[in-house]
């Protein structure tokens, strides 16, 4: 398997999918509509719709339930992306090389977006359970569609609890919080608290929902969600490598900003040669336990490898 020809077809076919569930730029309302457009066209490389179909793909899945879910994952994700670059937040004005959303639209259009892609999503979650109704009507078998429904609602639960005050936004609420100017100097258990919700819990809940819509085990589950802790934190702890020595042009976004800041990282703490060697064992831990579920899945395996050595 050519791995990096494997990757591109996932994110040609992920990019084709989020085109399928974004809305049409039409209507008194447009500006925002085109705005949600550009800022989810930036593109990047879908990691977390991936690991989602990845993972639902090794328990068995193979139908489309898990598309809609997909899709309002990278929506959730790029909404946190278009607020986090705002002049209140990381005033950044590039990502992935380009404007970012309030660079080109202004800010309160850019407030606007990331509002915008938030409700979009869980309007998208939504159609999984019209796709579930669908489907009950044409086989008629009624237990098999109950099953459906309760996965559907266990992972639109994950989805919710994992994007919200107990993931993602309460991981960002302590990281505004501790940048402050009259802060006090982060402390260890805080960078930690932050990076296991500000960027693992998307990660986790990517993976999470991936199972949970295929019918795995209560087990396997758990498993599951240690995998993508580490995984989560390992791809963090390589951001903050990148942000000390990569390049604009290589990275699409302006390099040394946690500095400039101010702001405390995993490198700071444990400086490049021991984040470098966390990275290398988390990764290998959490293909240890994916090896040990004793499923098949290469491109997930190269997946989780990837990260390792990616340079942006």
């Amino acid at each position: 398997m050519n791995f990096e020809n494997e990757m591109q077809s996932r994110v040609d076919a992920i990019n084709q999918l989020l085109k399928c569930y974004l809305p049409e730029q039409e209507g008194l309302q447009k500006t925002v509509l085109e705005a949600m457009s550009y800022s989810v066209d930036v593109g990047g490389k879908r990691l977390r719709p991936m690991f989602m179909q990845e993972t639902y793909r090794m328990f068995g899945g193979t139908d489309s339930i898990v598309e809609p879910f997909m899709a309002a994952m990278e929506m959730i994700h790029t909404y946190s992306l278009v607020h986090d670059d705002l002049p209140a937040m990381d005033n950044d004005m590039y990502r992935r090389g380009k404007l970012t959303t309030h660079a080109v639209y202004g800010e309160a259009m850019g407030i606007l977006t990331g509002d915008a892609l938030l409700n979009c999503a869980f309007e998208t979650v939504a159609k999984a359970f019209d796709m579930a109704m669908q489907r009950e009507q044409e086989t008629e078998d009624k237990t098999r569609a109950c099953e459906v429904y309760r996965r559907i609602m266990r992972a639109y639960r994950t989805l919710a609890v994992r994007a919200g005050i107990f993931g993602m936004i309460g991981g960002q609420v302590v990281d505004v919080e501790s940048d402050a100017k009259d802060a006090k100097p982060i402390s260890r258990e805080k960078l930690d608290f932050i990076y296991e919700l500000k960027t693992g819990a998307l990660l986790e809940a990517s993976m999470e929902i991936g199972a949970i819509l295929a019918g795995a085990s209560e087990e396997e589950l758990a498993v599951i969600s240690e995998i993508a802790s580490k995984v989560g934190l390992a791809f963090q702890i390589q951001d903050d490598i990148l942000d000390v020595t990569s390049t604009l042009e290589v990275l699409g976004k302006p390099i040394g900003s946690d500095e400039k800041n101010n702001k405390s990282t995993y490198v700071t703490f444990e400086g490049l040669d021991k984040s470098r060697a966390d990275v290398k064992r988390l990764s290998e831990e959490a293909v240890s336990q994916l090896d040990g579920l004793g499923r098949e899945c290469t491109f997930l395996r190269e997946l989780i490898l990837f990260l390792i050595h990616r340079i942006k």
